[in-house]
């Protein structure tokens, strides 16, 4: 006969192996989720170094298993961003063409450039992307000054994205636009920005944008403004971006702008984790208990359904 202690000593091997089987099964019908999350330290200063425990992951407010975080800037991944230009912005832009030209000119080798101007709801492609970052630069022009001429930014970006082919490398857009969107007119709804947040968070890509003045009516209208600036931060904060911009009025000079933005660059890692629940989108939160660092990355990602 069993005594006392052996039947505790069963149940508790029998626990422990039901609660084993229940984590395969979980981790069975989880699937991995890959974002591009960026290492903010104090203004000014690189980004500290972060080892993977220090990075948590919540889905919903559930904590998830981190099982990768390898920094973007290595010879195995790299970098491939599209330097996007509205040709509905004033011309009064040909101010900050070489700090644009210096900014691709900057870049790691190992990034490809590509250079494109938002028009009629496209990417018109003056620069397929590159590591010939000289030609690259070569290729940026002022814009055409035409007010509207866009269509929609966001029906642009949406175009770039759908037609933008996977190939491994991490994939960010720089967007130069007042992000006003003469197709849907402003207010608190815009169905082509939507869209497009989705279509961003869906692919992994991270876009930021530097605001500066449509042409015509549009720059000076600050109701249009006002929308077309919100719409770019709601566009940069849901994608794991940043919005650079100086009020209403245009910056002296992009050169602060593109200098923070290559130090994020040197700040930004591929943090994959495995996702459980329900296929879909579903809101990620990022959190770290090393002090004076802030982790940004995208508000919402997808979680496929595995099969």
């Amino acid at each position: 006969m069993l005594t006392m202690r052996n039947v505790s000593a069963l149940l508790v091997v029998c626990f422990v192996a039901g609660l084993a089987r229940a984590q395969d099964q979980a981790t069975s019908s989880g699937v991995p989720v890959r974002i591009v999350v960026t290492v903010e330290g104090q203004k000014d200063h690189a980004p500290p170094n972060l080892a993977p425990n220090d990075v948590l992951v919540y889905l919903e407010n559930e904590r998830m298993r981190v099982t990768d975080w390898t920094p973007v800037q290595n010879d195995r991944t790299g970098l491939e961003l599209w330097l996007l230009i509205d040709d509905g912005t004033d011309t009064a832009l040909g101010t900050q063409l070489e700090d644009l030209r210096r900014f691709v000119l900057e870049q790691r080798s190992t990034t490809q450039v590509g250079i494109g101007y938002l028009r009629n709801g496209t990417v018109q492609v003056q620069q397929k992307p590159t590591t010939d970052h000289a030609l690259a630069a070569k290729t940026i022009r002022l814009p055409v000054g035409q007010p509207g001429i866009s269509a929609s930014p966001y029906l642009a970006l949406t175009d770039l994205i759908q037609k933008w082919p996977k190939a491994g490398q991490v994939r960010e857009v720089l967007m130069i636009t007042s992000g006003v969107d003469p197709d849907n007119g402003p207010g608190p709804s815009n169905p082509y920005l939507d869209h497009t947040i989705e279509l961003a968070q869906r692919e992994g890509v991270v876009v930021h944008s530097i605001y500066f003045s449509s042409a015509g009516h549009f720059g000076h209208s600050l109701w249009q403004i006002n929308w077309g600036q919100n719409y770019l931060s709601q566009l940069a904060e849901e994608t794991g971006g940043e919005l650079f911009w100086l009020g209403t009025s245009n910056p002296v000079s992009f050169a602060p702008y593109l200098n923070e933005l290559n130090q994020h660059f040197g700040g930004q890692h591929i943090l994959t984790f495995w996702a459980q629940g329900d296929p879909g989108y579903r809101r990620v939160k990022l959190k770290t208990e090393v002090p004076h660092v802030a982790l940004v990355g995208p508000s919402k990602v997808y979680v496929s359904s595995g099969r």
